[in-house]
């Protein structure tokens, strides 16, 4: 049975979707951007506080659900410019200490709310 998760630790959608779902032992998460979710306010400054804060809202997201970066085995990053891949990487990396998931990284034309990355996941239980 599909099950809507919702935190108020990550960002509100900024539209018609869910900032989660959970399926069976699956969760898969709506990509998440820069947004401080005590404030609702977006953050477009450098790349690596972008990088930091998109992980802070994906990990309260898989919390929401009593999940880690462990639990994930599949990203997609979102970035707007590949010249700020190494810094994304590097931010990224941080959460994944063994066995990092399978990832997919695509320079996109623009991204919501006019930030720089936004990163979606997959997890397993």
């Amino acid at each position: 049975m599909k099950k809507v998760i919702h935190t108020d630790n990550a960002p509100k959608a900024v539209g018609p979707y869910s900032q989660a779902v959970a399926m069976g032992d699956f969760l898969f998460c709506s990509g998440q951007i820069s947004i401080d979710p005590k404030t609702n306010e977006v953050f477009t400054g450098d790349i690596k506080t972008q990088t930091e804060m998109v992980m802070k809202n994906v990990e309260a997201v898989l919390t929401a659900n009593n999940m880690k970066f462990s639990n994930i085995i599949k990203t997609t990053i979102f970035i707007t410019n590949m010249a700020d891949f190494a810094t994304v990487n590097e931010v990224y990396a941080k959460s994944f200490s063994e066995a990092p998931p399978a990832r997919s990284t695509v320079a996109v034309a623009g991204l919501p709310k006019g930030v720089n990355v936004e990163i979606e996941v997959i997890a397993h239980r």
